[in-house]
């Protein structure tokens, strides 16, 4: 499954990410993992992510626009790619704070991009493309956020209703929602392998069937090995 998630900040789109990425592994599986679209790169070096938000906002613009147009590709050659944010998030977050000196995000994204993004995925013919739009309540949101606060924090307290609409406007616009390719997960009140599980329950109808038989292949417990036996394949859970 090709998976994008989106949604606002501390919905657990990166939980997800990773517990999704985890589920590829368990299955020996080689997931392609993009969680760095968020201003600055979580997965930057330190001193990296304070040039990156030191940055002009041209400069800025450029590189999120190469990168989210270098990811069409990547959707395409890797069969389990996972991307959190990419061009919804850049939407949003730009028009929300682009004119915010204090944010570090800008103002001059060019949105005109923004479906065309989106045509060229379809363009490949990608049977099993899956967006998932991560939301919860509010109240999850502003406790996530008090119990856990992400030290480059994007959103504000006072913006989460403003910011889950235009999330869902943006959703609701794109061309994967208007071919059926969008689920909605709601994860209040759920824990993270619940989610996991609403997940893949929603996205079903939207995946091949060698997804499903995959799913559907019991895994052991802890570690194990891959042997044949009269050319079928099993999962034998390890002696040691």
């Amino acid at each position: 499954m090709r998976t994008l998630f989106v949604g606002i900040e501390y919905a657990g789109k990166s939980t997800l990410v990773q517990h999704l990425a985890e589920y590829y592994r368990r299955r020996r599986l080689r997931p392609h993992v993009d969680d760095h679209f968020t201003i600055p790169d979580d997965t930057l070096t330190p001193e990296s992510k304070q040039i990156m938000l030191g940055l002009p906002d041209d400069m800025k613009e450029r590189m999120q626009r190469m990168q989210i147009q270098y990811h069409v590709d990547i959707l395409r050659r890797y069969p389990y790619p996972i991307f959190a944010g990419w061009h919804i998030e850049e939407a949003v977050y730009t028009a929300a704070y682009g004119r915010d000196p204090a944010s570090p995000y800008y103002a001059n994204y060019a949105y005109q991009f923004h479906r065309l993004y989106e045509a060229q995925v379809f363009e490949q013919h990608l049977p099993d493309l899956v967006m998932v739009h991560v939301t919860a309540s509010d109240e999850a949101i502003r406790e996530r956020m008090r119990r856990q606060p992400h030290q480059h924090q994007v959103i504000r307290e006072a913006d989460i209703a403003m910011l889950k609409e235009r999330f869902a406007e943006e959703v609701a616009h794109s061309l994967f929602t208007y071919q059926g390719r969008t689920i909605v997960l709601d994860t209040t009140a759920r824990t993270p392998a619940e989610s996991l599980d609403d997940l893949l329950a929603a996205s079903e109808p939207l995946i091949t069937p060698g997804e499903i038989a995959l799913r559907a292949l019991p895994v052991p417990d802890g570690e194990y090995e891959v042997r044949y036996r009269g050319g079928v394949r099993e999962l034998v859970r390890s002696a040691r």
